[in-house]
C-alpha cells in the first residue's frame, strides 16, 4: 500500500493599507493647521461651540473641511466600488490610470464642487445671501464632526478584520441616519439657514439634497 501526500503552498498576500493611514493622517495635520493658525489655537470644542459671530476664516475653514470629507469619504466608499467605467480608464496619464480610490476621488470631488456651485447660485438668485453665509458656516462644523466619524470607520474597517460583505448594511443604517438627521439640522437650526419661504426650503431639500445623492449613486455603483 503507497500512500500519497499531496502538499500545495498557497501564497498569502498581505494587503498594504499604509495608504489609507496617510490619507487619514493628511486630513488630521489639515485639521490641526486650521484650529491653530486659522482658528486662535480653538480646541476642537471651541472650534464646534462658536457662534457665527465669532466665525473667522469662514471660507478657509470651509475648503479644508470639505476636502477632508471628500478625502475619507472616497477611502471607505472605494471599497465598494465595483469597477472603474472604461469611459474613464481608457484615458491615462504618462502611463497612469484611475484606480477605484482614484476615480471615487474624483466622482465626489466634482458632485461636492458641483453642488455647492449649484446652491450658491441658487441662494443668490432668490437674494438670499446672508443665509449662504449661516448655511457654510453650520455645514462646516457638521462635516467636520462627520468626517472625524469616517476617520474612526475607516479605521475599523481597514484594520479591525471585519467582514466587509456584512457591515455594509450598518454602513447603510448609519448613512441613511446621517441623511435625515442633516435635513432636520439644517431645517430647524437657530441660525435660519435654509431660505425664509417654505417652497424655497422644499426645492432646496428636493433639488439640492435629495436628487444629488441618486446622481452620485448613480455614478458610483451602476
Amino acid at each position: 500500500m503507497y500512500i500519497t501526500f499531496s502538499t500545495i503552498n498557497y501564497i498569502r498576500w498581505t494587503e498594504n493599507n499604509d495608504w489609507v493611514i496617510a490619507s487619514i493622517l493628511i486630513g488630521l495635520f489639515a485639521y490641526v493647521f486650521m484650529l491653530l493658525s486659522l482658528n486662535r489655537e480653538s480646541s476642537l470644542k471651541d472650534f464646534i461651540l462658536h457662534p457665527i459671530s465669532e466665525g473667522a476664516n469662514l471660507l478657509a475653514n470651509w475648503v479644508i473641511v470639505s476636502m477632508v470629507f471628500v478625502l475619507v469619504m472616497a477611502v471607505l466608499l472605494s471599497q465598494y466600488i465595483p469597477v472603474v467605467p472604461k469611459t474613464i480608464s481608457q484615458y491615462h496619464l504618462f502611463g497612469w490610470e484611475l484606480n477605484k480610490w482614484g476615480f471615487t476621488l474624483l466622482a465626489i470631488t466634482l458632485f461636492y464642487v458641483s453642488k455647492s456651485l449649484v446652491s450658491y447660485l441658487f441662494y443668490m438668485s432668490i437674494n438670499e445671501g446672508d443665509r449662504w453665509t449661516r448655511l457654510v458656516f453650520v455645514s462646516t462644523k457638521f462635516y467636520f464632526i462627520l468626517s472625524l466619524m469616517i476617520m474612526i470607520i475607516n479605521i475599523v474597517h481597514y484594520y479591525f478584520g471585519i467582514d466587509h460583505g456584512i457591515v455594509l448594511r450598518y454602513y447603510w443604517f448609519f448613512a441613511v441616519f446621517v441623511f435625515v438627521f442633516k435635513l432636520f439640522f439644517y431645517g430647524f437650526n437657530k441660525n435660519s439657514i435654509l431660505p425664509e419661504d417654505w417652497y424655497y426650503k422644499i426645492l432646496y431639500i428636493c433639488t439640492l439634497q435629495i436628487i444629488p445623492i441618486g446622481v452620485l449613486w448613480r455614478l458610483l455603483f451602476l
